[in-house]
């Protein structure tokens, strides 16, 4: 099973102050602020939603095509996901930007001073699914990624008959009801959490019952209460989330759940069983941070299906990794 990954591909650039912006503020002075912090360390950290998707399924051998846009700066970026197993002849390079990046300094009451650098990723409309069909996909995951090019997506996947996966995540919030049916309507899988899951159904003015006929099999995650599935006349199932550790960054947790998911999905096992894996998956990247810092070994895996779900969840790795 040949999938593709399109969505973002960004560097986070994180810093610390070990201080309170509120200190650095006069209140009768805030319209002409013009500041400078000392920060203590700098933490680059490759992300995107497509590339820690991407990474996920390369650690578990999908050999995943990765499809977004990045700019001239991306080369050490796209060795380093590479020699984790990832099929980089998707990205499109962009001539004029940079990879988008977000840079962030916090202080020491956790507040935080921002911005997201979108660069390249706005070419992500330009990019192509067919070059990449004509040698065989069998399903486009259509992550968080320039609005306009989820949208082209998602026609693309429907006009060519190509089996996707809708996972709108945080962009939810810019597009507009139209484009969200677009979107969703003949997915074979929507992914969403409780409060996107919601803000769908608001923005297509579809009830919850309306989306299932529209959309294969919706995938809605519950944080700290698992995972629901559901599909059109069928029971829901429910998966809890698989046994953690120490908590050390949330960050890039739902990307690793759906690598997780999908590699069930390729080993052709249940709903269920996907649910089970994906947790498992997503269990390993919280406990470190950084999206993609998290090492994951066919042991390492079977050790959490195992005591989270039982013996028998632990079947699929045991066959396929």
């Amino acid at each position: 099973m040949r999938i593709a990954v399109t969505g973002s591909i960004a560097t986070d650039h994180l810093m610390n102050f070990d201080g309170r912006f509120s200190e650095q503020f006069i209140a009768d002075q805030l319209e002409q602020v013009s500041l400078s912090f000392l920060v203590d360390d700098l933490e680059i950290r490759r992300g995107g939603v497509a590339a820690n998707i991407a990474f996920g399924m390369g650690r578990l051998g999908l050999s995943p095509v990765l499809v977004g846009a990045v700019g001239a700066d991306f080369d050490e970026y796209r060795s380093w996901l590479e020699r984790n197993g990832v099929d980089t002849t998707g990205v499109h390079t962009s001539e004029m930007r940079h990879t988008a990046r977000f840079v962030c300094t916090t202080d020491r009451d956790q507040n935080q001073i921002a911005s997201f650098y979108a660069g390249a990723m706005a070419e992500a409309r330009n990019i192509e699914l067919n070059p990449l069909q004509q040698s065989g996909l069998d399903l486009v995951l259509i992550g968080a990624n320039d609005p306009e090019a989820m949208v082209r997506h998602s026609e693309e996947c429907v006009a060519r008959g190509i089996p996707f996966a809708a996972d709108p995540s945080q962009q939810l919030a810019l597009l507009d009801g139209p484009q969200v049916r677009q979107l969703i309507k003949g997915a074979t899988y929507l992914f969403t959490n409780e409060y996107e899951k919601a803000l769908a159904e608001q923005k297509t003015g579809w009830s919850e019952e309306e989306i299932l006929d529209v959309v294969g099999t919706r995938v809605t995650t519950l944080g700290a209460k698992g995972v629901r599935i559901d599909r059109k006349g069928e029971p829901s199932v429910q998966v809890p989330v698989a046994e953690v550790g120490q908590k050390a960054d949330p960050t890039g947790v739902g990307d690793a759940f759906r690598a997780g998911f999908f590699a069930g999905v390729h080993w052709g096992e249940s709903l269920e069983r996907c649910a089970q894996l994906g947790n498992a998956v997503a269990a390993h990247a919280i406990e470190v941070d950084g999206p993609q810092e998290y090492h994951l070994t066919k042991e390492s895996l079977i050790q959490r299906l195992t005591a989270s779900y039982g013996e028998q969840a632990a079947e699929p790795v045991r066959k396929n990794l």
